[in-house]
């Protein structure tokens, strides 16, 4: 497999991602399950119905440019 083949399935990664999560989220939804759901530094139980439970503050997110490279200890 070449670098250029590579790159080709590294950039089809994120779109496809993002759609099995967003089928997963509604599949637990719809099998009665509520998920956890971050939103402006805030964890939030999401229940089927669509009501919300604030359960945990949060630090923000970090945000970082593409090629940026973090140290965790």
């Amino acid at each position: 497999m070449s670098d250029q083949d590579i790159q080709k399935l590294e950039s089809m990664f994120p779109p496809v991602s993002g759609s099995a999560f967003a089928a997963a989220r509604e599949q637990a939804l719809a099998s009665g399950q509520s998920i956890l759901q971050s939103e402006q530094g805030v964890i939030y139980e999401v229940f089927p119905d669509g009501t919300r439970k604030r359960v945990k503050e949060i630090a923000p997110p970090t945000p970082v440019a593409r090629g940026f490279k973090v140290t965790i200890r």
